[in-house]
């Protein structure tokens, strides 16, 4: 079987991890925890940086800290993991979910169409008509690494008063090549970035996550409210409701390693990318989605579009499947599922065009040419 995605775990991971353990650092304090916040700091250009549990939990942090609260909303994409959304009804918020454009990230038109058509601005900040709650943020994901229009996504935030966060959990290394926001990266343009390094993700921890913001205050406090807002060490004072989101010592040590090799990865997807392309274009029926071209993209997932092809979706996986090659269909749209599904939409169209068409193929870093070619052979 060529599994959809592995981690390449073949630098220095087995000598810092052991070397954490040699060292009976392996929980949440150690110094490869400052290390890999270090690392990531300095490759993403931000001043501060805390490295958490998971991206969902890097994400709960930024809501916490745009002062998502009970009965308010949050602009969500309806094209995403549930991860991107669970987090808002933690807090006891509610998702507003928006459409997808044709890279599969948020679009732009409608999102401007609704907070102009469907919002009105009061004292107490963008009210929703529809359900007369507060808005207080937009949540926008760069989808499979491919960078979102998060230009004209900031300029709508900025301009109805709505924090912006940006869910990188998919898009670490991704940055803008022109534009307004030339030479940022992913995650770096909101107020908040969440990333992940869950096993599948270009860089892995095995799991866990990071999150970045313009206010190195807020961070701070981020880090505080991560391990149970501890305000005495000794005392063991607590003045405000904490959360166990730190990363473990052992989990930053990988993490530092595979940091080493972060552009290696990022060159090894864009070159099999190419090669998938070439031959897939030759398939009738058959394309590639395509990336930023204003951006340098980590091309983190490669996502299979059928249109007109000889068979369906569903069919294909099948067909993928006993052929010992491994695709996914992208997730299920978050407004259809149970605990959502009384949630408010917004003119959703292009996310249900892509749901039925969409199949993810393997995109390891570990491919070889052969495993691309025998793919592209059973496609």
């Amino acid at each position: 079987m060529i599994p959809l995605s592995l981690p390449s775990l073949k630098g220095n991971e087995i000598i810092y991890a052991t070397d954490a353990i040699k060292t009976q650092w392996v929980s949440t304090s150690g110094q490869y925890v400052t290390k890999f916040e270090k690392s990531l700091m300095d490759y993403l250009k931000v001043e501060d940086a805390v490295a958490t549990q998971s991206g969902t939990a890097s994400i709960h942090l930024a809501l916490r800290l745009c002062d998502v609260l009970l009965g308010d909303e949050v602009i969500v994409p309806t094209l995403t993991f549930i991860a991107t959304v669970n987090p808002i009804k933690y807090l006891g918020a509610e998702p507003i979910f928006m459409d997808c454009d044709d890279s599969l990230n948020m679009d732009v038109n409608k999102l401007e169409s609704f907070l102009k058509e469907e919002c009105e601005l009061s004292e107490k900040g963008l009210k929703n008509k529809a359900t007369s709650k507060i808005i207080k943020a937009i949540m926008v994901v760069h989808v499979f690494g491919n960078m979102a229009k998060i230009s004209e996504i900031k300029e709508l935030a900025d301009k109805y008063n709505l924090k912006l966060i940006e869910d990188a959990t998919e898009a670490l290394g991704s940055y803008y090549t022109e534009g307004k926001y030339k030479g940022k990266y992913a995650g770096t343009v909101g107020d908040f970035g969440a990333f992940s390094f869950n096993g599948n993700k270009i860089l892995t921890t095995g799991g866990g996550g990071l999150l970045v913001g313009r206010s190195k205050e807020l961070i701070s406090k981020a880090r505080y409210l991560s391990t149970q807002a501890k305000d005495d060490e000794v005392y063991y004072i607590h003045n405000e409701i904490g959360y166990n989101y730190r990363m473990t010592n052992l989990q930053a040590a990988i993490g530092l390693a595979q940091m080493e090799s972060i552009e290696e990865f990022i060159s090894c997807k864009i070159n099999n990318y190419k090669i998938y392309k070439e031959h897939i274009d030759k398939i009738p029926g058959l394309r590639l989605l395509e990336f930023n071209k204003t951006a340098r993209n980590n091309y983190w997932f490669y996502s299979l579009i059928l249109e007109g092809y000889s068979i369906e979706r569903d069919e294909l996986l099948k067909h993928m499947q006993r052929s010992g090659v491994q695709t996914r269909p992208i997730w299920g749209l978050i407004h259809t599922q149970r605990p959502y599904k009384n949630n408010q939409t917004f003119k959703i169209e292009k996310a249900n065009y892509y749901l039925e068409r969409t199949l993810n193929i393997p995109c390891s870093t570990n491919l070889t040419n052969k495993d691309i070619l025998y793919i592209v052979s059973k496609l």
